[in-house]
């Protein structure tokens, strides 16, 4: 080793934690820089001054995923097995307005931000649209094929083990699946408890409301430890290579594959803006199409769910040239790369009640959540393995993207598996999906109850 490189290694061990902390970045600012943003967002907390719409929401969002993010990504454990920055984002965001550290008004900035002006919307359609154009279109062609039978394993898995853990609670059967595995696989609180409440009430003539009170309570937790299993599905991923294919859902090596085309120019911003246009036109004929079709043989489709076709049918056709793909694709790695700390803010303020989460628990409903959960993710991945997908994949999707608490919970279970270019799939588990078990319940209900 060279005496520069000692001198440096040397200089670097003395560098005291002043220093350290004066040469820290936070979201890739220096520590200074971002003293400033902080500082402002304080002074508007002090003084309860915090401006409305996308420019005070989006600021506020950044200064407290920063700090939140800096922290999950750093502590051990957690990082590994929790989720790391999205996970802590959420919960700790969460954790702020539980407390009351936040006023109302930041709280409802932040709640119009990402509900009222529909941030969560663009991001999602953002991240459908370049993950779609992005893969090739035999591959998805064929993982369209094989996605729901996988979906259907999982149900199938989580209801197998879930009555099988049910049973030794004294728990019978019908109840597991009425109050546990339904709402669980149901597609999340607004698609899939909701309904689920008023499809029980309509079948039995029980209350909705007694119904929805226990749904949601056993599908909060499911939540949680869906977010644990997707960071854990992650790290097992790495150690068996095999079952993965690293974010690619369909195991190339089943059948040929023709090479994709080559960019014919350099890719310049504007097709990143065209990859922007294209998102944001096949969100708004998905909405019109969900519209004019709110349903199809009794399963209600979600706008979300019509986009996927149509951004599908944009890819397969060919009709979207090679540049703008990659234009989408960039724009998609921009959203969930350089955004998701915000989002996370948001969901973490508009869509987690940490109160009800901790009202819910019990060690009863943590252990059936718990097996439900890994019933889907053995489901998915077994669903997965027939239909020539990679299991850890198929699990994290078509398993606890069916466990989780549907459109929020997607993009909680995704960040945490690291893979939210699957977020297309996610959407289909959440929205079709659930929209399946939404049919299930209305037989199952008018049979046990």
């Amino acid at each position: 080793m060279s005496t520069q490189t000692n001198q440096h290694l040397h200089a670097a061990s003395r560098e005291s934690l002043p220093d350290k902390l004066m040469n820290l970045e936070v979201f890739g600012m220096s520590i200074h820089l971002f003293a400033v943003a902080a500082t402002v967002i304080l002074v508007a907390h002090a003084f309860d001054v915090l401006p409305g719409g996308l420019a005070g929401g989006l600021s506020i969002s950044f200064v407290i995923g920063a700090v939140f993010g800096e922290i999950g990504k750093r502590l051990p454990f957690w990082n590994r097995y929790i989720g790391g920055a999205p996970v802590l984002i959420f919960l700790g965001t969460a954790w702020l307005v539980y407390a009351g550290l936040m006023s109302e008004r930041e709280v409802a900035v932040i709640t119009d931000f990402i509900k009222n002006y529909k941030f969560i919307d663009l991001f999602i359609a953002v991240l459908i649209t370049g993950s779609i154009l992005s893969v090739n279109r035999v591959l998805l062609r064929r993982s369209l094929i094989g996605y729901i039978p996988s979906i259907l394993f999982a149900v199938t898995g989580a209801a197998v083990l879930g009555i099988a853990c049910g049973m030794m609670f004294g728990i019978s059967p019908s109840e597991t699946i009425m109050l546990y595995v339904l709402p669980i696989m149901g597609g999340g609180n607004g698609a899939g408890a909701v309904p689920l409440a008023e499809i029980y009430q309509q079948a039995t003539g029980n209350s909705a409301e007694a119904y929805y009170s226990v749904a949601i309570s056993i599908l909060t937790i499911a939540n949680i430890i869906a977010i644990a299993a997707a960071s854990i599905l992650d790290r097992l991923g790495k150690k068996y290579s095999n079952l993965t294919g690293e974010g690619e859902l369909v195991r190339k090596g089943k059948f040929k594959i023709p090479e994709d085309d080559k960019p014919s120019r350099k890719i310049t911003p504007r097709d990143l803006a065209v990859g922007l246009l294209l998102a944001c036109t096949a969100y708004t004929l998905g909405h019109i199409l969900s519209q004019i079709v709110p349903s199809l043989a009794g399963v209600s489709i979600h706008r979300y769910a019509y986009m996927v076709i149509v951004v599908a049918v944009m890819n397969m056709s060919g009709i979207v040239p090679v540049e703008l793909k990659i234009g989408a694709q960039k724009m998609s790695q921009f959203f969930s790369k350089q955004m998701l700390w915000v989002l996370m803010v948001g969901v973490g303020v508009a869509y987690t009640d940490l109160g009800e989460i901790i009202a819910a628990i019990s060690l009863t409903n943590i252990i059936m959540a718990t097996m439900i959960v890994l019933g889907a993710v053995i489901g998915g991945a077994l669903g997965g393995r027939v239909a020539g997908f990679y299991e850890i994949e198929t699990a994290i999707t078509a398993g606890l993207c069916m466990a989780n608490r549907g459109g929020s919970g997607d993009l909680e279970v995704m960040a945490a598996a690291k893979r939210m270019h699957l977020i297309s799939y996610a959407q289909i588990s959440s929205r079709l999906g659930g929209g399946i078990v939404l049919v299930i319940a209305s037989i199952a209900f008018g049979i046990l109850a």
